[in-house]
This record gives C-alpha cells, sequence and structure tokens, in this order.
C-alpha cells in the first residue's frame, strides 16, 4: 500500500489548496489551472465519498481512507505527468490525515502518516471561512468551521510548511492565488 500513496517525480511545481470544507478549494484549483493552462486535480476523496453515499447512504469509515488516499495520489500522479510548469491540487493527504484524525478520535493509518511525511509540495493555499456555508451530501460540520480551520492551520505551522492564506471574495482569492504562483515561478 505505501508504494500507491507515494508521489512520483515530477518537473511541476505543485500547489495545494488546503482547508475546510466549503472554502472554495475546487473553484480555485479550476480557476488556477484555466488561468496557467496547466492540469488540477480533483478531490477523489470527495469523489469516494459520494459514490459511496449515492450507492448505500452510509458514510466514510476507517476501512475507506486508505484507498480514497490511493485514489488521490493515483489522479496526482497520472495529472503530474502532463501539468505545465504548475500543478494545482485540490486536496493533498495531509488533507485526509487531518480529516481521519478530525473524525476518527485521532486515528489515521501508519501509511498515510508516512506518505504525508515523504510527499512534497511546493505551497499550500489555505482557504479560509470568510465564504458562505453550501451544504450537501457528505458536508455535515458547518458549526465546526472555525475547529477545522484551526486544526488546518496549526497542521501547517506544527510541519514549517510554506503556505499563504487565501481570504476575501472570489476574486480576490483567485488574484492573490495568482501572485503567489507567480512567486514561485522564477525559483
Amino acid at each position: 500500500m505505501e508504494e500507491t500513496l507515494k508521489q512520483q517525480p515530477s518537473n511541476c511545481i505543485k500547489i495545494v489548496l488546503f482547508g475546510p470544507e466549503s472554502t472554495g478549494k475546487t473553484t480555485l484549483a479550476r480557476e488556477l489551472a484555466a488561468h496557467f493552462g496547466t492540469e488540477w486535480v480533483p478531490e477523489y476523496m470527495r469523489e469516494y465519498a459520494q459514490a459511496k453515499w449515492d450507492g448505500r447512504k452510509e458514510k466514510v469509515d476507517r476501512d475507506d481512507l486508505l484507498p480514497m488516499a490511493a485514489g488521490q495520489m493515483a489522479m496526482e500522479n497520472l495529472r503530474s505527468r502532463t501539468a505545465k510548469q504548475f500543478l494545482f491540487c485540490d486536496t493533498d493527504l495531509r488533507e485526509l490525515k487531518v480529516y481521519s484524525q478530525y473524525y476518527f478520535d485521532g486515528y489515521c493509518p501508519e501509511e498515510l502518516i508516512n506518505a504525508v511525511k515523504t510527499n512534497h509540495y511546493d505551497l499550500y493555499l489555505l482557504t479560509d471561512i470568510d465564504t458562505p456555508w453550501e451544504g450537501d451530501d457528505l458536508r455535515d460540520r458547518p458549526q465546526d468551521r472555525i475547529t477545522l480551520f484551526r486544526i488546518f492551520e496549526n497542521e501547517l505551522k506544527e510541519n514549517s510548511l510554506p503556505y499563504a492564506l487565501i481570504s476575501g471574495n472570489k476574486a480576490e482569492r483567485l488574484k492573490k492565488a495568482i501572485e503567489l504562483t507567480e512567486k514561485l515561478e522564477g525559483r
């Protein structure tokens, strides 16, 4: 399983949209990829959870964590081969780790923890909770937005990861994210 969670080498700069649910990560990832004419990686974990809900009205459990992680990495590795300079990831395994520990009382599979330690991203764009909540089948904790935001930000701080807060309206978020991405171009 650990091999399926391994990030394959690539020459693109990888940027992760990171933060609580319903904070605009998917929209921003899609817009950034369009702006820079490159690839973005959808959130496989969301697709997986939605399919499980649609099929049996069941929520994700501990047994789903590693299959979701493997699917996320397979999509990222595939898209990184065709990305042009940048790859925008609408989440990563670290996000799954945070949610695993939050929903399952601190539990996270060791394989997932190890993959999080070894996979590398150039920048995390932490999406603020200043967007309106949009409920759906999977989003279930609007009252926990502040708590979750703090957990996500602490995850980045505790691991000394490069990140920037993305807040404001849709246009302001995109403008700031473009500026931050352009700063990475010359590296």
